[in-house]
């Protein structure tokens, strides 16, 4: 929660749950056939209505996801563009205008298969700007997740 206190969910928290509701209404209506491109549609969409900004960042994670792990799907997840294998999220991008925070959030949930044995693996990533290097950090690890 945001807020510690009695009244539960912060708005953000509450919207977003609303949010992914919709997402769920939403994929229950829609025809197999249509599914996948109608989520990438919403994702693009969403990506669209960012601050410019976060569009930005978003258009190019975008790209380098698709690009380097063409079998992830893009689907709304808690209203924020994500790439699932077989319906499970394994990585997203948060906004961070949406959320109000100084910087975006680029992350990867645990079916991305990160582990190793050191212990100690990437889970998220602050993302201010991408430069040719943290692009290349994003395509190396999105390629891991879905080995």
């Amino acid at each position: 929660m945001s807020k510690a206190g009695t009244d539960g969910f912060s708005e953000g928290e509450r919207a977003a749950m609303k949010e992914r509701a919709a997402e769920l209404r939403k994929e229950t209506t829609r025809g197999r056939g249509t599914k996948a491109a109608a989520e990438e549609l919403d994702v693009l969409s969403k990506i669209a209505q960012m601050e410019q900004s976060d569009r930005a960042l978003a258009e190019r994670i975008h790209a380098i996801v698709t690009a380097n792990a063409p079998d992830l799907s893009p689907k709304l997840w808690y209203g924020q563009p994500a790439y699932a294998r077989k319906g499970k999220v394994v990585c997203f991008f948060r906004s961070g205008h949406a959320d109000k925070e100084p910087y975006s959030t680029f992350g990867f949930t645990a079916t991305a298969n990160l582990a190793d044995d050191s212990g100690l693996w990437p889970t998220s990533f602050a993302v201010a700007q991408l430069s040719e290097q943290a692009a290349e950090t994003i395509a190396a690890l999105v390629k891991k997740a879905v080995s």
